[in-house]
């Protein structure tokens, strides 16, 4: 007598979960997880936003010491321009355009996880630099070379000799 036997091995079994959003290769998950990130981060920059108004609410009150009172108006704006805005357009994209070309999922998605997955840690690192002793960024440090008359002629010069 023989009998039927079914083998069902489901190989493409995917993880539920937490796992399945730390290992997805979904362009829609990881779309999501930039949106949820950059509103994270947004709100993080907002939290920043009253602290800085707090700060100017009245002349002669000092809530902060302005040491961090600088630091945090350089953070809020690395916070809000790269964690909570270039995100949100990352997220976006990456909802959209598999979509629009009809592709059904995006070229590289381990690459795509991996490039999300950077951001958490590389944020924990930027708002872990507030509270070292040593300080992290100060207002319009990284501009200083901005103000010098002389690099603003060499580039200008240099900008010409590439264009003859």
């Amino acid at each position: 007598m023989s009998t039927n036997v079914e083998n069902l091995h489901d190989h493409e079994h995917t993880p539920s979960g937490i796992m399945r959003w730390i290992t997805t290769t979904n362009h829609k998950d990881i779309g999501t997880l930039y949106l949820w990130f950059s509103l994270l981060m947004f709100f993080v920059g907002g939290f920043m936003a009253l602290i800085i108004r707090a700060e100017l609410f009245e002349p002669g009150l000092q809530l902060v010491v302005p040491g961090f009172f600088n630091q945090m108006t350089t953070m809020h704006a690395l916070i809000m321009i790269f964690g909570a805005v270039m995100p949100a357009f990352v997220g976006l994209a990456n909802w959209q355009i598999p979509l629009m070309i009809g592709a059904p999922d995006m070229a590289l998605p381990r690459l795509n996880n991996w490039s999300f997955w950077i951001l958490p840690f590389a944020f924990t690192l930027l708002i872990s630099t507030l509270f070292l002793s040593s300080g992290g960024p100060a207002a319009d440090g990284h501009y200083i070379l901005l103000y010098h008359f002389r690099v603003v002629i060499r580039c200008r010069l240099l900008f010409l000799l590439f264009i003859c």
